[in-house]
Parts: C-alpha cells; structure tokens; sequence
C-alpha cells in the first residue's frame, strides 16, 4: 500500500476536494471516516481532519476514533477540523461573535514562524465559511496567523506537530493554498508518488469491469458531463454496446435539442437518439413551488420516461445498466457522504435512482471527478471545445432557473422578510464604504427566497437589494459590501444590485409553465448571444438567467443575471462583466415587453449558490 495523505472527512462539502488537491500536486491521498481504527492509518504520512456542517460542541457530531490524536503523524485540522482539533485539545470552541462567509485576508503573527506559509507572503487571500470558532488556544498551542474577525485563524503545535486552519485550503479563492498543502506534505516527509495521466485508464477499467458483460443505457443532457461520459463508455465498451438517450424535456435552452443533436452527429456518435417528453415533465411539476420537489419531480419523470422508452425499444432490464454523468459535487449537495447535509437533491440522487444505486443497475464513470477534471479528461479524447467548453446546463434544465410563488408570503415569511429588512436597511453605508456617495444607495429586501450553502449547511433566505441613484459603484466594491452583508446578516443568503426597474412591482403568483420557459428561454438567449459576441463568454464558467414572478403585473416577470466564475463548482465568485457589454445586455431586454426589472447577483458561493432553486 502506497503512502498516502488521510483525509478525515466529517461531512464537508469540501473533503472530496482535499483529497484532489493533493492527487493533483503528485501526492496519493485517500478519504476515510473520522471514526476509522487507527491500524487503517498505518501507511499515513499525514492526516487532514476537513470541514463539516456540524458544531462541535452539538450533541449529534460525526463519530470521531480519538485514538487518531496519538499517532505521531503531523495532522492539519481545516475548519470544523481546526476547531475539533482545538477542543481536543483543551481549547474553547463556540459561536464567533462574526461568522464569515467569502474572501479574508489573512495576516501573518510576526512572532511565529509557521512552516505551513513557508515561501508564502502574508498578507493573503483566503476563503472562509464559519459561524464557530476557535476562541482560545489550547495548551501548547500558538496564533500563527489571523484575520479580521478571527484570532486564531491559524495556530501550530510544532512540538506534537499539530496545525490548525479556520479557512479552506483546498479552493481556489485561498490563492496560496496549493503551496500550503505541499508545505504540509513536505513536513509529512511525503514524497511524489501520483501520476494524473493514470486517471483516464482507472475509469475505462473501472467501466469495464463495472458494466460486465451487459449494455449500457446514458441519459444524455448535452451537457460537459453527460457528454464526456459518453465518450468513456463508447470507448470502454464500444458504440454496440451504448446507447445515448437525449430527453427533450421542454426546460431546454432556446433550439438546444437541436443544436445538441447536430454536434453528437458531428462527432461521430451515432448511437443515441433523441425523445420528445416535454409534455409529461410540464404536467410532472405543474403547480410547484417547493425547489427541492420540483427537483425530485423532474428526476422521477427521468425515470418513467427512461422506463417508457426501454418498454418501447424493447430493451431487457437484464441485459441493460443505466449510466450518469454524475459528479462528486453532485453527491456532496445531495447530501450523499455519512456526515454531510443535502444543499439541494440533484436529479441524479432522487429515491427512484438511489433504488437503482442499490441494485448495482447504475454506471456514473465521472462520480469521484469534479468539472475541470472531466473537462481535461473530454479534451484528452479528442472531444471539441464545442462539446467540453460550453456552460454547463443541468438535466433539469431551465426548470430550476424559474422560480414559482403562490403570490402571497407566508406569516412565517413575512417575519422572516420583516426580520431581514429591518437589518439590512440599518446598514451604514456611507461609514463602511466611505466611496458610495452619501444617500444614493438604497437598501431593501427581494421578496422572492433563493438557496444558499452557509457553513456547508442548506438555506432558503431572501436576498438584500442594492439600488444606486448615481452610478453603480465598482465590482470590487460590491463585492466587500456584498460579503459585508452576507457576513453580519444570517437572515439573507444573497445580494442583488438593481439594473433596471419598473414602477409598482411586486410578488406575483406564478409557476413553471409553457409561457414562463419561453420568456426565459428569449431572455437566455439574447444574454448568452451577447457573452459569445465579445468573448465573455469564455471568460465566465456558467451563466444562469433567473425568472422570478416579480413584476407589475401577473404574467409578466424579472430576471436575475447570475455569470460566474470557478474552476471546480464548489466555490464560486460572481462574475466582473463588462459595463458596456452588461449595458447592451440590460437595452435588449428592456425592450422584452413582459420584463419589469433586472438585477444582478454580486454574491459569491458560499454564501449562495450557482443557481437560485
């Protein structure tokens, strides 16, 4: 058994990416439970205790083996990890009296020398999501660094060697984060021992093996995943024994079927074929307004449609496996490791596909990848950037991009809503960011609750609104005043900036029919027509165009523009787009005449999501 870097996973969206970051940089590196015997570890190096959603002064916290804390092997705490360590250790852990939630910079203590920022120039930029802390250190125990609103962002225990970090190395918002996990494999006395290009073999082996001697049926989205997917599972198992089904769900992008169908062909697959199943999905989530069973509703119909289609062709279960694109960031939102909570249920992880994981009936090829790697592994066989590059486009489709309200809140919503507002419309501005001219921003809440992911636990808020009656400050300073909010107001989850607004607008009833897929579609298309003309479109990882019932009136709308920018889904930052390229966007669809206001999502994930449901 090879030597390895343990990483200790207690239910963080993040473990797996741990794990990846030191493949990456050429160190074996494997996940195991907290709660694993000590004589698993023998061929441990180091050991990384990650993040989690829990506190870990709560009763119901993840099985943790102690005995781990005796092995003589360096261990670096990240997170829920620091602080288990501290307490561990004799330290207080509790509530910070300022959780934080984005970018942090991180100063060094001039009094200790951390081997962990070896080569490493402090201040830097880091990536926090806590609402705990470590608020004394343990015996033995010294700050190394810290940043505003955190003392003991980072502290050491050289003697016992010991680390602990409240920021995420392991994303790529903590810039230096690569060179703070080879720092810790080198003090591990960790040599190189991973080879990436190896990868690639592991999975066409794996599908072989996995498939055994039946075919193999792939629900193909068009999107990078399902694609790649595809591509490993005709060259594993060769085009006889796969079949590619392409479900037109009536939540496709403006033509995307088509277009869809024209570049499979055009890459020489042959074998998939494409089913009109708009209908049944309308009527499978009429009248939801609930994300999660509007979710759940979509990936069932896959299934029966899936089911319907195999009747028809005649397709035997016992001769037949069904494939997924699934990917790991899939799994960790859906709740899908011991410890981790549901974000929210990707189509791929509803109860009829769970009862098919359990069977053995389910190929997912790409389940341990994340995006970029997937995209590497699409342009290694030989797939066009046409197929690899473009945005990435759930199954659910546009489903998740319109959002349904029954037009009247709740008397739980409106305290929510009242709560909110009253915090938000406090803030002072003018004495936090002394470069907002006084009294031309406007503060108010959106009356319209959107998903977020705050210290890897799911929440459903409604988003802070930033108005200007000058012009909008720059993105730089949105994004501060953006984290400001999100950071000292656990009520909101988001913050929008207006672009353009009718009079009188407010909640209307509205769900996921026919006519609001069709605005969002002309809405999706005049946006992604515009990114494309002048390269933004290459710059930003995805765009979402999000249809809400807030308007003037019934049956007209809004749209949120949500362009991001990451590298592996499970961090993101809003995208900086340009103002003229945003100008000419913001003309085009004014002139829609069921639009009656625009914004723009300057939140970063955490604390928000990629999508809004």
């Amino acid at each position: 058994m090879r030597d390895s870097i343990i990483v200790l996973d207690f239910g963080s969206q993040y473990a797996h990416l741990i794990a990846k970051r030191f493949r990456l940089l050429g160190y074996y590196s494997e996940i195991a439970s907290p709660g694993t015997s000590i004589e698993h570890l023998h061929h441990a190096k180091g050991i990384v205790f990650s993040g989690g959603p829990s506190s870990v002064y709560e009763e119901n916290v993840p099985e943790f083996n102690s005995e781990i804390l005796t092995l003589p092997v360096p261990i670096l705490g990240l997170c829920y990890g620091h602080q288990l360590l501290a307490k561990e250790c004799g330290a207080e852990v509790g509530k910070a009296p300022v959780g934080e939630f984005g970018i942090a910079q991180l100063q060094k203590n001039k009094e200790t020398e951390c081997p962990l920022f070896k080569d490493i120039d402090l201040p830097a930029q880091v990536w926090m999501s806590h609402k705990d802390a470590v608020l004394s250190l343990a015996q033995g125990f010294e700050q190394a660094a810290y940043t505003k609103d955190c003392p003991y962002a980072a502290v050491q225990n050289l003697e016992k060697k010991r680390f602990g970090l409240q920021f995420h190395v392991e994303v790529k918002d903590t810039p230096c984060g690569n060179d703070i996990f080879k720092n810790f494999a080198s003090f591990c006395g960790m040599e190189k021992n991973w080879d990436q290009s190896t990868v690639l073999d592991v999975i066409i082996e794996q599908i072989k093996t996995d498939s055994r001697d039946k075919k193999v049926l792939l629900f193909l989205s068009g999107g990078v995943d399902s694609t790649v997917a595809f591509a490993l599972l005709n060259r594993a198992l060769g085009q006889e024994r796969v079949l590619g089904l392409h479900i037109d769900n009536g939540f496709m992008r403006k033509n995307e079927s088509k277009i869809i169908e024209q570049r499979y062909k055009a890459a020489g697959f042959t074998n998939f074929i494409v089913e009109d199943a708009a209908e049944s999905f309308l009527k499978a989530i009429n009248k939801l307004i609930d994300p999660q069973l509007k979710r759940k509703a979509v990936g069932e119909n896959f299934i029966a449609v899936r089911n319907e289609v195999t009747k028809r062709l005649s397709l035997a279960d016992s001769q037949w496996l069904l494939a997924q694109g699934t990917l790991y960031p899939d799994i960790i939102e859906s709740g899908g490791t011991k410890n981790s909570h549901v974000i929210k249920t990707h189509h791929n992880r509803v109860e009829g596909i769970q009862a098919l994981i359990a069977k053995g009936l389910i190929i997912e090829p790409l389940k341990d990848l994340y995006k970029d790697e997937v995209r590497e592994i699409g342009k290694k066989i030989g797939l066009s950037d046409e197929l690899v590059m473009r945005h990435p486009f759930p199954g659910p489709g546009l489903s998740i991009n319109v959002l349904c309200n029954s037009g009247v809140l709740s008397s739980e919503e409106e305290r929510e809503f009242a709560r909110a507002e009253k915090k938000v419309t406090s803030i002072d501005f003018a004495a936090l960011f002394p470069a907002i001219p006084v009294n031309s921003v406007k503060t108010s809440i959106l009356p319209v609750k959107s998903v977020g992911v705050q210290g890897d636990f799911r929440t459903y808020r409604f988003p802070a609104v930033l108005s200007f009656s000058k012009d909008i400050p720059d993105w730089d300073l949105l994004e501060n005043a953006s984290s400001y909010i999100t950071n000292t107001v656990s009520d909101v989850n988001r913050t929008v900036i207006t672009l353009w607004e009718k009079p009188h607008c407010s909640i209307q009833e509205g769900y996921c029919d026919q006519n609001a897929l069709d605005q969002t579609r002309e809405a999706d298309a005049v946006i992604l027509e515009e990114l494309k003309k002048s390269s933004w479109y290459k710059k930003i990882f995805q765009h979402l165009t999000i249809h809400t019932t807030y308007a003037s009136q019934e049956g007209h709308c809004s749209f949120i523009l949500r362009p991001v920018v990451s590298e592996d889904v499970m961090t993101a930052r809003f995208a900086h787009l340009d103002w003229t390229v945003l100008n000419t966007i913001i003309e085009r669809l004014k002139k829609l005449d069921y639009v009656d206001a625009l914004f723009y999502d300057i939140t970063n994930k955490p604390p928000a999501t990629f999508g809004w449901e």
